[in-house]
């Protein structure tokens, strides 16, 4: 059932967006501008696991190899059996980010839902091909799904990304229809205002600079950036932009848009494709930006409070197929954890 916005959430909204309209946009135009946020991302996140673990979670970091490359995990464990697990690919324009910026809203999952969470510390877009990131998070699914945790064998996974991260969830599931039996264990997917066309969007395109916490002017040249060397059709092309892909054997999916986001065009032209293969309940949210669910406001309070019940829902029915047993011989050496 889609979520319910009262007028009370949206004067808030609005009231917040009055401040959002004097705060600087995000954008890349360089370089050197997602280095230093980068960096004052990670010191402002000093401390992260002692917080954590006096709210009462386990908190772990681990390592995984395929090949010569290494993908680090944060693993955030709930007290008690878990009821299910959520692989989370955290978002920033592929150029900013880590795992540790979603401990707020993971932590509410994992308690929430009862769920082990799985985040990816993908590499990013300064010091590597897209490609790679995309490959990163790939590994690590390959990994959650083939049991590389013992203790999740035979519980439903739930795929979340945000943003950047939405765009990456959704190539990583339409990648893995190449191994059904590992998409058969995903029983759903909540994306929240993903990117889907690399080429960008009727709404990308349509952008300006009223946009709030997006730089609307730039942001066609910065997906441009993130692509160099290819034009228009080859960023359309299913392995860049999923909303060209093949959607068969997606599971069903949650996805949220905000009516004041340039990327509005991206979900409800996915949220449309998807539904030919899988039930989809997609919400477009009145007065919403881009990243709302960070904010300090209802509205975000009651997005995240509804894809919990989401989450819970799919856990408990529990639609998922036979899980497969540990890797077999030949994969073994690809897919392993690091101490």
């Amino acid at each position: 059932m889609p979520m319910v916005i009262d007028d009370a959430m949206l004067d808030e909204a609005r009231r917040f967006n009055d401040k959002l309209a004097h705060m600087p946009r995000f954008g890349v135009r360089n370089r050197w501008m997602p280095l230093l946020m980068q960096l004052l991302l990670r010191l402002s996140q000093l401390g992260a696991d002692r917080t954590l673990r006096r709210q009462g979670f386990t908190v772990e970091t681990r390592c995984i190899k395929a090949g010569r490359v290494r993908v680090p995990l944060r693993i955030l464990r709930p007290r008690g059996r878990a009821a299910g697990v959520i692989l989370d690919i955290h978002g920033g324009g592929w150029v900013i980010g880590n795992p540790q910026m979603n401990d707020a809203l993971n932590a509410g999952y994992a308690e929430a839902c009862n769920a082990i969470v799985v985040s990816v510390d993908y590499r990013l877009a300064t010091r590597a091909p897209l490609a790679l990131l995309i490959d990163d998070c790939l590994i690590a699914a390959r990994w959650l799904l083939t049991n590389g945790l013992p203790e999740i064998a035979g519980l439903p996974v739930v795929v979340i990304g945000e943003s950047a991260g939405g765009h990456l969830a959704s190539v990583t599931l339409q990648r893995l229809q190449a191994a059904p039996e590992l998409l058969g264990r995903i029983v759903g997917a909540v994306l929240y205002y993903g990117v889907y066309d690399l080429a960008g969007t009727p709404s990308v395109h349509a952008a300006g600079a009223d946009t709030l916490v997006l730089d609307g002017r730039n942001m066609a040249s910065g997906l441009r950036m993130l692509t160099p060397g290819l034009d228009d059709a080859a960023r359309r092309a299913p392995a860049l932009s999923p909303l060209y892909g093949d959607l068969a054997g997606m599971p069903p999916a949650l996805m949220f848009a905000g009516a004041r986001d340039p990327l509005i065009d991206d979900t409800l032209e996915l949220a449309q494709r998807w539904r030919a293969v899988a039930e989809v309940e997609c919400n477009l949210l009145p007065e919403a930006p881009h990243g709302f669910i960070h904010f300090p406001t209802a509205m975000a309070r009651a997005t995240c409070a509804h894809a919990q019940d989401w989450i819970r829902a799919r856990f408990a029915e529990g639609r998922v197929k036979p899980a497969p047993g540990q890797a077999s011989a030949d994969e073994k050496p690809a897919l392993s954890a690091l101490p």
